[in-house]
């Protein structure tokens, strides 16, 4: 991989009223690579967000992991002082975020393209563009539109957790081998797995 930085924003809300809730899917994605390189999140008020800074694996690019504290809204500021700060083009982003078009446990690659009705993806793109890598962590439809925001901000049961937190695991995996082989060969394996 050419590129010497990468930034993986995980979108989700903070505090802990939020921390369990399937719109923090992002969140758990960061958090896990963190977790697995060694890393910890530190807050940085001027890009309104949690930070951690690790190095990839076998010598790969330096990984800027963010959880934007602005909530889910409001991601696009972060988003767009994170780039600004560390002089990233968008091509060198990549945001993880829950999806209500995938089901729970299925996770999808992504390059560029719309909103598809995420707020947080809205205000991204408004800030910054459409151009950036998408991670997108399936956690169902509630079936009705009425009932998508209390959906995605509240938890799931016991059963859905395992297949959302199957869904990380995927997205993890899927972050490594990019780093390590590229994004259609990570595309293609995870698009296959899941």
């Amino acid at each position: 991989m050419s590129l010497q930085r990468i930034l993986i924003v995980g979108l989700g809300n903070p505090g802990p009223k939020y921390e369990r809730t399937r719109h923090n899917a992002g969140f758990w994605l960061v958090e896990a690579l963190a977790a697995q390189l060694h890393g910890s999140f530190r807050a940085q008020a001027k890009m309104h967000s949690e930070i951690c800074e690790v190095d990839a694996p076998q010598g790969g690019p330096r990984l800027i992991l963010a959880k934007p504290q602005t909530y889910m809204n409001r991601s696009g500021l972060p988003v767009r002082a994170l780039c600004d700060y560390y002089k990233l083009p968008l091509d060198s982003v990549l945001v993880a975020h829950d999806d209500l078009d995938l089901p729970p446990g299925r996770a999808r690659l992504k390059r560029g393209g719309g909103a598809g009705g995420h707020n947080g993806l809205k205000d991204i793109i408004r800030h910054c563009g459409g151009d950036f890598l998408r991670l997108r962590l399936g956690v169902g439809h509630p079936g009705q539109r009425e009932a998508v925001l209390g959906h995605v901000l509240s938890a799931a049961g016991a059963a859905e957790q395992r297949e959302l937190d199957a869904a990380i695991e995927a997205g993890r995996e899927a972050v490594l081998r990019w780093l390590d082989t590229g994004w259609d060969s990570a595309t293609q394996a995870l698009h296959s797995s899941t």
